[in-house]
């Protein structure tokens, strides 16, 4: 297993959640459910992160 890019963790990882929810008859009390969602989350607030980072690091129109 490779590692993967944060936006390929984050489609992975959609794709999982969906097809968990689609055959879970319950997903409220599903644990691995509740888990990929966390992982999910997790995910996405460090693409927020890092695209924050990004733009204060070069900021538009500054000329360095």
């Amino acid at each position: 297993m490779g590692q993967r890019s944060l936006e390929e963790e984050k489609t992975f990882l959609r794709q999982k959640v969906k097809e968990r929810q689609a055959h879970s008859e319950n997903p409220a009390q599903d644990r691995g459910l509740r888990a990929l969602r966390k992982r999910l989350k997790r995910v996405q607030r460090k693409l927020r992160i890092q695209t924050t980072r990004r733009a204060k690091a070069h900021p538009a129109g500054k000329s360095t």
